[in-house]
Order: structure tokens, then sequence, then C-alpha cells
């Protein structure tokens, strides 16, 4: 994050790890985090592990990554990663902010779907890379959580809210805020939970909207990215 910081003058808030973070650009620092907790982590790996064998995990601490050695991202991958390969039980240690598990063939969607099944229990899984990557957030946390709560302590109201999204990470994001927009090369179902579509990420569809909100007489309503 510290590219962003610099990039918006180490001023505001970031919500960071599909809601789990919340990261001080100001200070560098996190200052809020809901994490799942240790009994939690392995009672979820525990029953995936069971139906989905292929699965391998990863974890996202407040400061840090790491990973089995069978995590593997193709040309991402995770051993050129600041992070440490550790055994299993090592993953498990401690709370963390999310949860990863990849499988090595399966079409993300079923997957996720298959997931959600197993621990939508005890956990909030989703997705966001095209690939067959889960990422588990602790119970009811997602961007929409954390972006709520931010507003309603600033007195904000979801209907002042323009979100941008692109990924089922976003969709909570997205159907909380008063006025929604997909990229055009967003997943199926973000373009079909949304009110509005702007051009492609690579044809600047963000800033398009962006140029002609902040040029209008109207003024601009907050503002929020599932970018």
């Amino acid at each position: 994050m510290s590219e962003v910081a610099a990039a918006v003058h180490h001023r505001g808030l970031a919500i960071c790890a599909n809601g789990a973070l919340i990261y001080d650009l100001h200070t560098e620092r996190i200052v809020e985090s809901h994490l799942i907790e240790t009994v939690i982590l392995e009672e979820v790996v525990a029953r995936l592990r069971r139906s989905v064998p292929e699965l391998a995990f990863s974890v996202e601490y407040e400061g840090g990554f790491a990973h089995e050695s069978s995590f593997r991202l193709g040309r991402w991958d995770a051993s050129g990663l600041d992070g440490v390969h550790v055994e299993a039980a090592g993953l498990l240690s401690r709370p963390c902010a999310k949860l990863l598990a990849l499988h090595p063939e399966m079409d993300p969607d079923l997957l996720h779907g298959t997931i959600c099944e197993l621990v939508g229990d005890l956990v909030t899984p989703t997705h966001s890379s095209g690939r067959a990557l889960i990422e588990m957030s602790a119970l009811g946390v997602t961007k929409a959580s954390a972006l709520a709560g931010f507003a309603s302590r600033n007195r904000i109201k979801s209907h002042e809210v323009v979100a941008f999204g692109d990924m089922p990470n976003d969709l909570p994001m997205l159907e909380w805020a008063g006025v929604s927009y997909a990229v055009a090369n967003a997943h199926p179902d973000v373009l079909a939970a949304v009110h509005h579509v702007t051009a492609a990420n690579n044809d600047d569809g963000v800033a398009q909207v962006l140029e002609e909100l902040y040029s209008g007489e109207r003024g601009a309503p907050g503002l929020s990215s599932g970018l």
C-alpha cells in the first residue's frame, strides 16, 4: 500500500483485504482488523481437506504472507512473493486477515460454490483473480461491511456512494452502494448486478466516470472502488 499512500499524498483510509483491514494512508499503519481466529481456521481447513484434497492453502496476516509448498500461482509462483513457506500447521498458528485456497484446475465459480457449501457457516468465501483461488474472510466481513462502517462513522448514507467493481468480491459493496458501476470486462455476475457499465479497465472506464462526476454541476458523491 505504500505506492497507493504516496499517490494520494498520504491522506485518508483504505479498506484492504476484502474488508478485513483498515489502513491509515497517513501513518501507513493498520488501524482496524477483523481476523479469522485460529480455531475457525483449523476447522475450515480440516473440512476442505476432507472434501477437496487437491487444495493448497496460504494465509495473509496483518503484516505478512505464508503458504504451503504446493501453493503455486503459475507465473505468479508464491515462492517469488514476499512471504514464507511453512507447513500446514504453521499456517494456522495465529489469526489471519484472509485464508486462501487454490485448486490446480477447477472452474473458479464452481469451486466458490463448493467452498460456500462446505464452510460458508464459518467464513465468507469469495474470489477475484480469474483463477481457482478462493479468498476467505471472517464470517460477515466483506468490502461492504467495512465500507458501511466507515460511511456510518462519517455520516455518509449509502445512496451518496458510488462504487466501481469487476469481480465477485466486489458484489456486496456494489449491492450496498447507491450507484454502482462495472467495467465492461467485469465478471458476468458483476455485470448483472450493477446499475451502470463503463468502459473496460484498459480503456480507463473508471476515470471516464470520475471525470464526468467531478465536472458535473451536481458535484461528486462519495466514491469507492473495488479494482
